[in-house]
């Protein structure tokens, strides 16, 4: 920051006493810091809408192990060819759906939950579950799907 030297006594052209008194300006320069401040001001303002855009995805299950921030397994919900609904590995037993999840998320600390659907369950299905997931508590739904697949421009990978 800019600290100068004020000087008293005459300031024309003459000779100097150099007895004059020289002392420290004590007063800080605050111009550039401000300057500066707007200026990270401006850059943040601009950059944080940048941060938020992006598409979402949930990637395959992999064999890795989970990260250690995980605090629990999510859950798991798997539709089979023939309709029936599985929540981890175990089936409804004739509970209904949404009851069941509720009970789920107020064990749960995390909303996250994955859908496993066979390829040749219907759409109206998958959307039925993932209705009643929304219903039960859960917000967070990943789709589970095997990689390989056709490319959008019709080649296979």
């Amino acid at each position: 920051m800019g600290a100068g030297v004020v000087q008293r006594g005459g300031g024309g052209g003459g000779k100097r006493r150099s007895h004059a008194k020289r002392r420290p300006m004590s007063e800080i320069n605050v111009t550039p810091f401000v300057d500066v401040m707007l200026v990270l001001l401006i850059i943040f303002m601009v950059a944080a809408p940048l941060l938020t855009v992006g598409v979402e995805i949930d990637l395959p299950d992999t064999s890795a192990e989970a990260l250690p921030t995980e605090q629990e397994e999510p859950l798991t919900i798997t539709i089979s060819a023939d309709g029936e609904i599985q929540i981890q590995n175990e089936g409804l037993n004739g509970a209904p759906l949404i009851a069941k999840l509720k009970a789920i998320a107020a064990e749960r600390e995390s909303d996250k939950v994955f859908l496993r659907a066979d390829g040749g369950v219907s759409y109206s299905v998958v959307a039925e579950v993932m209705g009643a997931l929304n219903s039960g508590g859960f917000k967070n739904i990943g789709l589970v799907t095997d990689a390989g697949g056709p490319a959008l421009d019709g080649t296979d990978q």
